[in-house]
């Protein structure tokens, strides 16, 4: 799989560390019940599809990048730098 680093241009995954989803979570209160803490910690809806996640280029020029891709075809839709986009 390559990832389009609007730095570099188009490098192969190995360049960047995957960090995760790209969404917000609203955080549990601190004395919401353990049940609550375990989902928040564990449990993430799992839908195929198009996805944005977080990567780093570590490799490469150590941008973060927010990167739409497809969790089933592993298809890389596009990327932009995590700092262009807004909340």
């Amino acid at each position: 799989m390559r990832l389009p680093c609007p730095i570099c241009g188009a490098r192969d995954h190995r360049e960047f560390y995957y960090q995760g989803a790209a969404v917000m979570l609203d955080r549990p209160e601190p004395d919401a019940g353990s049940d609550v803490w375990d989902e928040y910690l564990h449990l993430r809806p799992n839908v195929p599809g198009a996805h944005d996640e977080l990567w780093s280029h570590d490799a490469g020029c150590g941008a973060w990048l927010r990167v739409t891709r497809n969790t089933v075809t592993h298809e890389v839709i596009g990327a932009v730098l995590a700092s262009e986009v807004s909340r």
